[in-house]
């Protein structure tokens, strides 16, 4: 009973998928109408190279331009983070409590509040239009929940390797990527899987600061078909929407192992 109660979940949740899914194989001309079961009475591919040449931009540049500015950014969160986790959770410095205080409270702010002051700067660099800001902030560890995510597992790590290392001349720059990076893969590739993520899926922020349609992303270019005018391909955004899941799908099926490792060892004593 309890795996058939799951299952019976699993299907309500992945039914839009489903229907999406479907929906991108149907002709146009039943999309809307009497046919609303997941079966289409008659499949069409047509929606996925329609869609894939139909805007003035190839939907190939969307993909990479996502992909580029995701793995882009994920690096630097990653390294950003893991250096700012290091030394809250293996370093002694004035202020440490407080300064780790401060960082847990910026996970409060919303992203609004800080998005006027943030373009006004962007703008006065001449960032707008371009991928700068999207890109680099990930390098100045603007993300809180990765850092907290860290500083729990490094906590975990036991100390007398770096009194070990410590002894054996290490500075502590070299016990950070010698020692603490090696055994911290779980929890960097549950940061690196998430920022990819949410990186990939991200809309509103290359919405305000990307304006041509050479730059844009995925989540830009699904926009796209959606006219104002009222005119909207649905075929075409439903199979660029089942596209755009898939590099999702197939990073968290090759390295899911490590996202639930790190998860679920973050904060235990070893």
């Amino acid at each position: 009973m309890r795996h058939a109660l799951l299952i019976a979940v699993c299907i309500v949740m992945i039914y839009p998928i489903l229907w999406m899914l479907s929906g991108s194989l149907r002709p146009a001309s039943e999309l809307f109408g009497g046919e609303s079961g997941l079966i289409p009475s008659q499949v069409t591919l047509s929606a996925y190279p329609d869609g894939w040449f139909g805007l003035q931009v190839n939907f190939g540049r969307f993909f990479a331009n996502s992909m580029f500015i995701s793995v882009v950014a994920t690096i630097g969160n990653v390294l950003a983070a893991s250096l700012v986790a290091y030394a809250f959770a293996r370093l002694r410095f004035a202020g440490q409590n407080f300064w780790f205080a401060l960082m847990l409270g910026t996970l409060m702010l919303p992203y609004h509040v800080t998005l006027i002051p943030q373009y006004v700067l962007f703008r006065e660099l001449g960032w707008v239009n371009t991928w700068w800001p999207l890109i680099v902030p990930k390098y100045f560890a603007v993300d809180a929940f990765f850092i907290f995510l860290m500083v729990q597992f490094f906590r975990g790590i036991p100390r007398e390797l770096d009194e070990a290392a410590r002894m054996d001349g290490c500075s502590a720059w070299r016990i950070y990527y010698k020692i603490i990076l090696p055994l911290s893969m779980p929890v960097l590739a549950t940061a690196a899987i998430f920022s990819f993520i949410w990186t990939w899926e991200d809309f509103f922020g290359p919405l305000i600061y990307i304006s041509e349609m050479e730059n844009y992303t995925v989540q830009l270019g699904l926009r796209s078909f959606i006219d104002s005018s009222g005119t909207s391909s649905w075929n075409e955004l439903f199979a660029m929407s089942i596209l755009s899941l898939v590099p999702i799908f197939l990073i968290f099926l090759f390295f899911q192992r490590l996202l639930i490792e790190g998860i679920a060892t973050t904060g235990m004593k070893r």
